[in-house]
């Protein structure tokens, strides 16, 4: 059964969050201490991480951002703290998904599994190229200019996406529902937030100019 690593201070909502996800099939495991929360998760190799933001001593944001730079585990913000620019700086700093309190369990469940199910899909083919970039699907890394850097979940299947409609417009309507399964529950602005983090991250192997936005259509590589 996937293991899902719980981040959140909150002792009752930590017994309740884990009763829910047991009872869906998840194994649980969870931090009762916070000063070496990325050691632990990775310790655990967890299938998922649900991470709150307000935590003792620290800040969630930054175990996200600490966290990223050393696994690829998906990672879904459940906090709180609603406002926008928790949200875009959640995914800036590497969450592949933001649930804010209170939830819905079955909402939530349903943002696990599909989590999940993005983060398991085999690839079709190991590696695809185009226009002088590689990307290798089983190890979601992206290779250019004699340089690779490692993608998240949410970049390598946007990247992906892309290359495959190489040459067309994809709208953003197709890729929220290729990344969340659904554009019910995602604001248009993380697809944004996603697609800027890329860049970003091609930049460090010099790669710019590389996704073309198309205003009010879409993107294309």
């Amino acid at each position: 059964m996937p293991l899902i690593y719980i981040v959140e201070d909150d002792e009752p909502i930590r017994t309740e969050l884990a009763q829910v996800l047991e009872r869906n099939g998840f194994d649980v495991a969870a931090c009762s201490t916070f000063d070496a929360v990325v050691d632990d998760i990775v310790a655990a190799d967890p299938d998922l991480v649900l991470l709150d933001l307000t935590l003792p001593g620290t800040d969630g944001q930054l175990i996200c951002r600490d966290l990223r730079e050393r696994s690829g585990v998906p990672i879904i913000v459940l906090t709180s703290r609603v406002t926008e620019i928790d949200e875009v700086l959640s995914m800036t700093m590497g969450a592949d998904d933001f649930v804010t309190k209170p939830y819905s369990s079955r909402v939530l469940i349903a943002h696990i599994q599909a989590l999940l199910r993005r983060a398991n899909v085999a690839p079709e083919r190991n590696v695809v190229s185009h226009n002088g970039l590689e990307l290798d699907l089983a190890r979601s890394i992206a290779r250019a200019n004699g340089a690779q850097v490692e993608l998240t979940k949410n970049e390598m299947r946007i990247l992906a996406l892309l290359i495959k409609h190489a040459g067309t417009i994809v709208s953003r309507e197709a890729i929220m529902r290729d990344l969340w399964d659904s554009d019910a529950f995602v604001d248009d602005n993380t697809l944004t937030v996603n697609i800027n983090r890329l860049r970003n991250t091609l930049e460090k192997i010099g790669v710019s100019g590389y996704l073309s936005t198309h205003r009010g259509r879409g993107y294309s590589v």
